[in-house]
């Protein structure tokens, strides 16, 4: 793998706790981009506040066209297909619902996969359905890493394990020990010359 370049992170049921958690233990001069695709109501539009409030990195949603920025936690919009355009900048649709979900992980995961192939890394967490495992098996495809939630540690276990049973994983991890695992890869592959540790 060579160096991250992005982390897409992807939840559903207890999302919210579980990414207060993730977000507030990532080193606060990370340089990679964070995709977060968390399925909700219409009616959260105050998951950017909440979630600011806990994460070492500023949060935002993301808007049309707008361009990936380093080192920012960019949210999918509720009611809306969040994808990454190959000019890195951000594209939304309300194309059908994907799993019974619109933001849909998958489609985040796929397109974040086709731009940034083997420098990403998918995140799978707490959730209560199978959006994600097609998404994770994607970006595994292209030489990206998958970390999921160990299902034994998540509050809803059928998202992880569907995760774990379509695609795999490179780590399964108790949700306490995913944000240091980010902070070592991120840090290790920006500071190696040597890219072919898996």
């Amino acid at each position: 793998m060579t160096s991250p370049a992005a982390i897409a992170i992807g939840c559903s049921a207890g999302g919210v706790d579980a990414l207060m958690t993730l977000l507030g233990g990532l080193d606060a001069g990370l340089q990679q981009p964070v995709l977060v695709c968390c399925h909700r109501s219409d009616a959260m539009d105050i998951l950017g506040d909440v979630l600011g409030r806990n994460s070492v990195l500023p949060v935002i949603e993301a808007v049309e066209r707008q361009p990936v920025q380093p080192g920012v936690v960019h949210l999918a919009p509720a009611g809306y297909h969040l994808l990454v355009e190959s000019d890195l900048n951000f594209a939304l649709s309300v194309d059908p619902r994907v799993n019974y979900s619109r933001p849909s992980i998958d489609v985040l995961f796929c397109s974040a996969a086709e731009v940034w192939r083997q420098a990403l890394i998918g995140v799978i967490l707490t959730g209560a359905n199978a959006d994600g495992a097609a998404g994770l098996l994607r970006i595994r495809q292209l030489g990206g890493v998958a970390i999921v939630q160990s299902p034994a540690d998540a509050e809803a276990t059928a998202m992880p394990q569907a995760a774990l049973d379509l695609a795999g994983a490179d780590y399964c991890l108790p949700l306490s020990d995913i944000a240091p695992v980010l902070n070592q890869l991120c840090h290790e592959y920006s500071h190696s010359q040597d890219p072919g540790r898996r």
